[in-house]
């Protein structure tokens, strides 16, 4: 239930934003709106506003069907117009006018996408420290010389070095870089926490198409520094019939002394020979005593390799921070970050456009109503940094110059203002029903990433 109702809260809060844009824009343009509408199909609700802007009478509806939505102006191509109003006609209003109508609607969910950013670093978010985790073995980072526990300050290429704040800013970093094929300098603390060397990670290396887990196993830095504890164990798991229990903190595995929670999960997968799991030693530390405990993990098929697993959370929850920023540079930073966001969609729908990214990128409803209800269920911050990062891929999404989106319309202006006349009627059919081909198609590629990601 809080899967629906987050998936239908985000996309009517987004639509409507977007619609908004279109609809604000048109009425300071003198255009008359006729029908502001979230969603598709049969009307639920309707309304007229008592008060509204001088030459306006538009119906506000919310519909059935909550995948979009729409604003209807008045037009002579859709409708005959009478005279007295053709002033007010979409199609009658100069090239800026109509182009800034068009550009409106997307503009508007990166504008939200700024508010929302900025709500959450006026909040403040508790992340977890950049402390890592020992590295995933012949890893980027092991290579590099990272061997766990060091404290991530600043981050950044060519001399331009930024602050990390937390681990969660630390990943974001590396996926950017590992994405544009660039590597990664990293600025180690030393004691008392001031810097002491600096480490460099090749991420030009990996030519990674997919940000996925399998793309942070080359870099190698998976998770935080956590403790190396048993959680919560599933009844009838390999955990529960080896005897471990919840807390119980773990010392080694075999002759391999275990230091972290990452690397612990790490010994666990690579318990398997062959299509077999493989029995160990575990030294563990139980209410402050030694035991010793014979453990056979299950084997398990992932990503096409078999790997061991016991059936419990493994690590303790991390050490966290505060991230927290004042107004001004809590606005800033929501800039900034939408911006970053606005750039990494682009540079990756480019790079799947000419195959050098997965198609496996592209997510569907089902993606995003499952990531709705995830981040919901772990606070309103984490709700809202959803809520932003979807309104930047539908305000982008909406400038791609495809010719039934907003950027198809905003190409259509171009060609007028550098030909001084616009599209025909001819063209713009078949424009359309490319658009609406090529839209069908991206919609299939994605629906089937869904429903990979969340049964296969």
């Amino acid at each position: 239930m809080l899967t629906i109702v987050a998936f239908v809260v985000a996309l009517g809060v987004l639509i409507a934003v977007h619609e908004y844009g279109h609809y604000r824009v048109a009425v300071a343009c003198g255009v008359k709106v006729l029908r502001f509408s979230v969603g598709f199909g049969k009307t639920l609700y309707r309304w007229k506003p008592k008060r509204q802007h001088p030459g306006q009478d538009t119906e506000f509806v919310i519909a059935a069907f909550p995948l979009g939505g729409y604003v209807k102006m008045l037009d002579e191509r859709e409708a005959p117009v009478e005279p007295q109003e053709r002033h007010r006609a979409f199609n009658t209003q100069p090239l800026r006018s109509r182009a800034l109508i068009v550009a409106a609607g997307p503009f508007a969910n990166l504008v939200l996408a700024v508010f929302l950013y900025a709500v959450v670093n006026w909040i403040g978010v508790q992340e977890p420290v950049a402390q890592l985790a020992r590295p995933v073995a012949a890893s980027l980072a092991e290579q590099a010389g990272l061997r766990g526990g060091e404290r991530v300050l600043r981050v950044g290429a060519d001399g331009d070095m930024q602050a990390v704040r937390s681990f969660e800013d630390l990943r974001w970093r590396m996926t950017q870089s590992a994405l544009d094929g660039n590597d990664l300098t990293l600025e180690i603390a030393g004691e008392g926490g001031r810097p002491d060397r600096e480490v460099l990670l090749p991420l030009s290396r990996i030519g990674s198409k997919e940000a996925d887990a399998q793309m942070f196993r080359k870099i190698g830095v998976i998770a935080p520094l956590t403790r190396p504890e048993i959680g919560e164990i599933l009844a009838g798991s390999a955990a529960e019939r080896s005897g471990l229990r919840k807390g119980d903190l773990v010392r080694s595995i075999g002759t391999t002394a275990i230091v972290d929670g990452q690397q612990l999960r790490e010994v666990i997968r690579a318990e398997v020979d062959g299509d077999k799991a493989r029995t160990d030693t575990w030294n563990i530390e139980r209410g402050g005593e030694a035991l010793s405990l014979a453990v056979t993990p299950e084997g398990r098929e992932e990503g096409g390799t078999r790997v061991g697993r016991i059936g419990a959370y493994v690590g303790a929850p991390p050490d966290t921070v505060l991230v927290r920023q004042g107004p001004i540079d809590g606005l800033w930073h929501g800039v900034v970050r939408t911006w970053e966001v606005s750039a990494l969609t682009v540079r990756m729908m480019g790079k799947m456009v000419i195959g050098e990214a997965s198609l496996k990128n592209l997510s569907g409803p089902l993606t995003i109503a499952d990531y709705a209800g995830k981040s919901a269920s772990l606070g309103i911050t984490q709700y809202l940094v959803f809520l932003a990062l979807i309104s930047v891929s539908l305000g982008v999404l909406n400038l791609m110059p495809l010719p039934v989106l907003d950027g198809g319309h905003l190409m259509y202006y171009l060609w007028e203002g550098l030909t001084g006349k616009g599209v025909s009627d001819a063209w713009m059919e078949r424009f359309q029903r490319g658009g609406v081909a090529l839209l069908l198609v991206m919609m299939s590629i994605a629906l089937f990433n869904d429903v990979t990601r969340l049964f296969g």
